[in-house]
């Protein structure tokens, strides 16, 4: 085996394995859609041909003699690099519109078609030199403008992103550039596989991870929202619905002024229950109070041996929504329903730098290393601490004592201002 060839084996050996690596990735990556799949696995079947005409063009000028193959091969190597990138458009953001750039890749082709019959582009003269035309560089700027227009629409699909992130693409554009450069300036001969290729190559495994990223991270904000869903549907259970109803079809014999304030309370607990579908940023905590009173006097309403008491000394910060009422729920549905006195107090209070929310009852406790142990929602209890930890970085911690009564304590770090 001599040098050379033991050279390409390193260069060439590594390449494919990186294409084959990733195709397999987004094969069965779960988190890439049917379309971006098949973009990608098309995208990575286009690199190995090119990466084949790349060493077909070297072996064809070794031999001297096939200039008019080694044109042929040259047109298609030429045409299909910009195809690369602006299939990568459709990966970034398939809503948009990229007729005109199919357009602009066409007009590449048929530019570099014209090395059959002209040298307006390029051409192979009798001694098997290469030769540039005046459009000899149409590959090259049309490239540009595709890599630019991805780098573009890259940031514009995720402008949200924290800024480090974006450093993968923009490498990746830095490195097709450097590639380009090192190609005008090394020998080929010296190396059949270009630098522009090397440079595709690691550039789509790299751009696959970065995309993998924003994959996983719509496939979260679509389990949020999912999960938004299922904390209002267990806010809105069908016995509260119906138990509301019916003591206001009752109130409306005996008290029809209590009937309308009960009345006009369920349609703004109703209402700001939908609102928190598309609550995906924190709320003022006098917000989140407000929504807590509306059902509390509800309850208390249907139960009037219930007292739900408010001591708000700290309203300085926000934190999810849907966050004290299903507590206040909690405590009232499991805690100190059945009470001949059940009391439940919500306090808020700022201590050492921390907002501390605390809802307390003297109802029946419950275990709480059961509890956690149990694969049953407990009316919302983990949804509410998962969303204060991902949400504001806080704390919920639970002691309950069984018949003595239950205190969940929330913390909320100082950074959590309104407004901040």
């Amino acid at each position: 085996m001599t040098a050379w060839l033991r050279m390409e084996i390193l260069i060439t050996l590594p390449l494919l394995l990186q294409l084959l690596g990733v195709s397999l990735a987004v094969y069965i990556d779960p988190y890439i859609k049917k379309k971006h799949r098949n973009v990608m696995l098309i995208n990575a079947g286009i690199i190995l041909t090119l990466i084949i005409q790349n060493y077909a063009g070297y072996l064809i000028d070794l031999d001297g003699h096939m200039i008019y193959m080694r044109t042929i091969v040259g047109i298609y190597g030429y045409s299909l690099r910009p195809v690369v990138i602006l299939l990568f458009f459709y990966i970034v953001d398939e809503d948009r519109n990229y007729r005109l750039f199919w357009y602009l890749a066409a007009l590449n082709v048929f530019i570099h078609l014209t090395a059959l019959f002209s040298g307006i582009c390029f051409y192979i003269d009798g001694n098997n030199r290469f030769h540039r035309g005046p459009l000899g560089y149409s590959c090259h700027t049309i490239s540009a403008v595709f890599l630019v227009y991805l780098l573009y629409i890259s940031y514009s699909k995720y402008s949200r992103l924290r800024k480090r992130e974006f450093i993968i693409p923009i490498i990746n554009a830095l490195l097709i550039i450097v590639a380009v450069v090192f190609d005008g300036i090394v020998d080929y001969r010296l190396c059949p596989v270009t630098f522009m290729m090397i440079t595709v190559v690691s550039g789509t495994v790299f751009y696959y991870i970065w995309l993998h990223l924003q994959f996983v991270r719509e496939h979260e904000k679509a389990l949020k929202a999912e999960q938004r869903i299922q904390i209002m549907m267990t806010q809105i259970q069908p016995h509260f619905l119906y138990n509301t109803l019916s003591t206001i079809q009752a109130l409306c014999k005996k008290d029809p002024d209590k009937a309308f304030e009960v009345t006009e309370k369920f349609g703004t607990y109703l209402r700001q229950n939908l609102n928190s579908l598309n609550q995906t940023s924190l709320v003022p905590v006098e917000k989140e109070i407000e929504h807590t009173r509306i059902y509390a006097d509800i309850e208390m309403v249907r139960f009037p041996s219930i007292k739900v008491m408010y001591d708000i000394s700290d309203r300085d910060f926000s934190l999810p929504a849907l966050t004290i009422q299903p507590l206040v729920e909690n405590s009232i549905r499991h805690g100190v329903r059945g009470k001949d006195e059940g009391i439940v107090k919500v306090l808020t209070v700022k201590k050492d730098g921390s907002h501390e929310i605390v809802i307390e009852d003297n109802g029946t406790g419950f275990d709480v290393e059961e509890m956690e142990k149990s694969d049953s929602t407990h009316i919302g209890l983990r949804n509410v601490k998962e969303r204060i930890e991902s949400m504001c970085g806080g704390t919920l911690m639970i002691e309950s004592v069984r018949d003595s009564g239950t205190k969940i304590t929330i913390k909320i770090p100082p950074n959590f201002e309104r407004g901040g």
